[in-house]
């Protein structure tokens, strides 16, 4: 039978919308299976800790099951590439970090660039490093720090876990901007046993870390790497306190394949944010060193391309390369 071609057009037309038909009833029903939440970092980080928290919440909240998966090594670019190559429908999400939007800087043979191809979906919260020293060195307060390194060139040194991390980004920030000479010591192992012995005299640690060593007098803290004080740590001040503009915290956030529909965008960003605005959980949050806050979808893809910009310059001005 040989069709018109008014016929042919027409059933050209309805083919074409039928992917789109098929994708926003997709979308509409979201999720209809199990949601795959792939952490780049090892089991008990903070971001995994995080994600263990939230995953349940969302599987009671949204009826499927949300499963968090580690998929660490190559500083975090294993699990995000994992991520960039699923397809973007909203059943493979990536919990991210500060140190990918680094990643870029610091890994330039990376075969994906991740804020073109990872999709912001939700903020989770800072998790601020606290500046500590052995107590032997005589200081008590930031300025005193940065005094005392100035009188003594090269003398102090500072403890990571190794170079590119997020902690040893926070340290090159700072001294970037206070011209400082301190010299970065990187650790494959443990630092805090060689930090309580005097080993090294300084770190930038997570708070959780050190919070026993803190209040036991074991180690003096300094300053807060957030712009604003910390809930864990209240009567510490903040590093930006006397370095105006510094802020040098982690983060983590929830992030999709870019190309990821709108609508799966904005309901898990909605849901997520119910979550983390829960009183009971914020306290979760606090207790593990962590700083919860709400963000849009864009406010957190501005706070993403912000912070592959900041890092990119200190990456350069430490000269870092990864291990």
């Amino acid at each position: 039978m040989k069709l018109s071609r008014r016929a042919v057009l027409q059933l050209a037309a309805t083919a074409a919308a039928l992917p789109s038909t098929s994708w926003v009833a997709s979308a509409e029903s979201y999720p209809a299976r199990p949601v795959h939440m792939i952490v780049d970092l090892p089991a008990g980080l903070a971001p995994d800790v995080l994600a263990r928290l939230v995953g349940p919440l969302l599987s009671q909240r949204l009826g499927q099951e949300f499963v968090v998966e580690n998929k660490p090594g190559a500083g975090g670019n294993i699990g995000a590439e994992y991520v960039v190559h699923a397809a973007p429908d909203g059943y493979t999400l990536l919990v991210m970090i500060s140190g990918n939007a680094a990643g870029g800087a610091l890994y330039p043979n990376l075969t994906f660039n991740f804020a073109r191809d990872i999709a912001a979906i939700a903020f989770l919260g800072y998790t601020p490093f606290v500046v500590v020293i052995n107590p032997s060195i005589p200081v008590k307060t930031i300025p005193e720090l940065i005094a005392y390194a100035k009188a003594n060139p090269g003398k102090l040194n500072c403890a990571s876990p190794g170079a590119g991390t997020a902690p040893h980004l926070a340290f090159e920030l700072f001294r970037m901007m206070t011209g400082v000479d301190i010299v970065h010591v990187p650790y494959r192992t443990a630092y805090v046993p060689d930090l309580l012995g005097g080993q090294v005299q300084l770190a930038f640690p997570a708070v959780p870390a050190v919070l026993g060593f803190i209040h036991s007098g074991k180690l003096q803290t300094l300053g807060v790497t957030s712009a604003t004080r910390m809930a864990a740590l209240p009567s510490v001040p903040t590093i930006a306190d006397s370095v105006s503009g510094y802020e040098g915290s982690g983060w983590v956030g929830v992030g999709a394949p870019a190309r990821t529909p709108a609508d799966i965008v904005a309901k898990l960003n909605k849901e997520i944010n119910a979550i983390v605005g829960d009183p009971a959980m914020k306290e979760r949050f606090v207790a593990l060193g962590a700083e919860p806050q709400l963000m849009t979808a864009g406010e957190f893809d501005h706070l993403i391309a912000n912070a592959a910009d900041k890092w990119a310059k200190v990456i350069k001005f430490a000269n870092i390369k990864p291990e």
